[in-house]
């Protein structure tokens, strides 16, 4: 049940979402709320004309910025996702290119470590899903999924190194 007279803060990203009493995903830290404005944004992304990079931007974005709490399964969502967006952000990659090299995140297992998440700020998910027009939604995806990608700044080096094993070349 959800109650948009009453607010709560994301704990994942610290968007204001409406109270939610349903369970939250499983691993990704977000609130049932949030988890909800998400849910209800994919779905609409994948009713509407967008292209599959939107898409892409947009599940990346939402799951790096809600990293939860340290896991085998935290890490390695975290760093496919953060992966995800550097090879598509900053090496131009296609949607299907991106997906095909997580497909192969099991090669880094022994590489991979908890990535501390960013100070909490910035674009949201709430952000978007303010948006109604398509054209304008898809742009804010990707200024969403940048900001994300920016707020890990101090571990791109270790982002790079990762990808590269699963896409020496784009």
């Amino acid at each position: 049940m959800m109650s948009d007279s009453v607010k709560t803060s994301c704990y994942g990203c610290s968007a204001l979402v409406a109270a939610c009493e349903t369970q939250p995903h499983p691993y990704i830290g977000a609130s049932p709320g949030c988890w909800r404005v998400y849910t209800d944004l994919l779905g609409k992304l994948h009713a509407a004309p967008v292209d599959a990079l939107t898409t892409r931007l947009a599940v990346d974005a939402y799951a790096a910025q809600h990293p939860g709490v340290e896991g085998p399964q935290q890490i390695r969502s975290v760093a496919g996702h953060l992966i995800a967006l550097h090879l598509v952000l900053e090496r131009n990659a296609e949607s299907e290119f991106a997906t095909r090299c997580l497909g192969r995140l099991s090669e880094l297992r022994d590489r991979l470590v908890w990535l501390d998440p960013p100070t909490l700020g910035g674009l949201t998910v709430v952000d978007v899903a303010a948006r109604h027009d398509m054209h304008i939604r898809a742009g804010i995806v990707r200024e969403w999924a940048t900001n994300v990608w920016d707020s890990r700044r101090k571990h791109h080096n270790r982002i790079r190194d990762w990808a590269i094993v699963l896409a020496p070349t784009t």
